[in-house]
């Protein structure tokens, strides 16, 4: 197969899909809506050390909140626990750290969440344009069903990646979601006690469903695009063949 422009910009959009379906499945549960659906979820761990349901629900809607918005992390770090509530003996380094709702080492590591988040919207952004601007050029310079033979590849190639990662979190999710804080995050700066806020209103479970919604709304996408942009086959079947 010779390899042309248009041959090399069909496998760049193709690669780009699952980068930008992933992404936007991500924005999507960064939201109250899915904090609502996840902590109402049956058999949502409760917290051993005294958050009720309807604390989760204000605190966790906060701290997704600093992850989108512009403020610095006094947004998170000047909250306190409300009165007659303190944080566990073992999650306080200092006296003040019994009322403030986040310990110093939760504040550093959100930080660095808030940091991943805005580049990832950033990737996601860049993605989204390069494929909308590669599908300008390749309407008007006349390689469109590259194009759209890109976009259904892409949409396979991202029904099989998330395939194998929900195999992946089927069978080992601690391994996948060590690997995933390793590559993101610095080693030891994100691992906590059982009774830090973090973990509290984020327990294992919370990423375990995170990782299982993102794939069933990036592999559905997918699939929906593998399938509704699939070449059609030129001709027709029904017509009869001459022997003579």
């Amino acid at each position: 197969m010779k390899l042309s422009l248009p041959i090399l910009f069909s496998w760049l959009v193709s690669l780009l899909v699952p980068v930008v379906l992933v992404l936007i499945s991500v924005r999507i549960l960064i939201s109250p809506l899915f904090l609502q659906i996840e902590y109402n979820t049956p058999g949502f761990p409760s917290d051993p050390y005294g958050f009720t349901k309807e604390d989760r629900l204000h605190w966790s809607r906060i701290a997704v909140q600093y992850l989108i918005n512009s403020a610095d992390i006094s947004f998170l770090g000047d909250l306190r626990f409300p009165e007659r509530q303190s944080a566990p003996p073992q999650s306080c380094q200092f006296m003040d750290d019994c009322t403030r709702l986040y310990n110093a080492r939760e504040l550093k590591h959100m930080v660095d969440v808030k940091n991943v988040v805005k580049s990832a919207i950033w990737v996601l952004y860049i993605s989204l344009g390069v494929i909308a601007g590669l599908g300008v050029w390749a309407y008007f310079a006349g390689w469109l069903a590259d194009y759209r033979r890109g976009l259904s590849r892409g949409g396979w190639i991202t029904v099989g990646f998330i395939a194998a990662i929900l195999l992946f979190v089927a069978i080992a999710f601690g391994v996948i979601f060590v690997l995933f804080h390793n590559i993101f995050f610095d080693s030891g700066t994100w691992t906590f006690f059982y009774s830090d806020t973090l973990i509290r209103l984020f327990p294992e479970r919370f990423w375990r469903d995170t990782f299982i919604a993102i794939g069933i709304l990036a592999g559905g996408s997918g699939l929906a695009m593998g399938l509704l942009l699939k070449e059609k086959k030129k001709g027709s079947n029904n017509n009869p063949v001459r022997t003579d």
